[in-house]
């Protein structure tokens, strides 16, 4: 299988979750601003939405959305710690996170990476999210994971857009939970592969 992803995009979520299932992925950069491949082709081509993760299974089909693909990914490993079994409730909470996330915190910093948008909304957006990582943060309180004391996809996903603070400048020491564990997820081994291919994948 082929994914298609880009630095510092929710795309690493992916590239951990099939790190962490031992899942061989062949990595196809994109520069998703130009909407091009490393070869020069058309993103788009690939994938009309031009966004990041795209998976290519082995059959040629193309499924978009990370939400949707780790749990693809989970899927074909039953079993597996990272998505609970189908109708459990382990699992329902997972998605729950993975829907936290997907829609409050990945949508929030949207207005953060677009140049266009107007300073006072900014400003805003940065409010709003405050009030998101306060309250997850209290969630957290005595946790060590999302769902629990095991890592999920749901944490592979949350990990890697509160990793955008780092990009606009938000502190996150001001939330010790948060900041612990964010820590404590860095220190996977899937998690450091994959941003070591970030790296990579910059400097080449």
């Amino acid at each position: 299988m082929k994914l298609y992803l880009t630095p510092h995009a929710c795309s690493l979520a992916v590239d951990i979750v099939a790190r962490e299932l031992e899942i061989p992925l062949s990595l196809e950069w994109v520069d998703v601003r130009a909407k091009r491949l490393r070869d020069g082709s058309d993103y788009f081509a690939v994938n009309p939405k031009g966004q990041v993760p795209t998976l290519e299974l082995d059959s040629g089909e193309r499924l978009t959305e990370g939400p949707v693909i780790v749990q693809y990914l989970a899927d074909r490993r039953p079993g597996t710690k990272l998505l609970g079994a189908p109708g459990t409730m382990e699992r329902y909470r997972v998605l729950e996170w993975l829907n936290f996330v997907s829609s409050e915190l990945h949508k929030g910093f949207t207005p953060l990476f677009r140049p266009n948008t107007p300073a006072e909304y900014r400003q805003i957006a940065r409010q709003n999210l405050h009030i998101r990582f306060q309250w997850l943060n209290d969630h957290l309180a005595g946790r060590e994971f999302l769902t629990g004391p095991t890592f999920t996809v749901a944490d592979a996903y949350c990990y890697t857009i509160v990793m955008w603070t780092k990009l606009h400048d938000i502190d996150i020491s001001s939330w010790p939970n948060l900041k612990a564990y964010v820590e404590r997820v860095a220190t996977r081994a899937s998690v450091i592969a994959a941003e070591q291919a970030e790296r990579d994948a910059k400097a080449a």
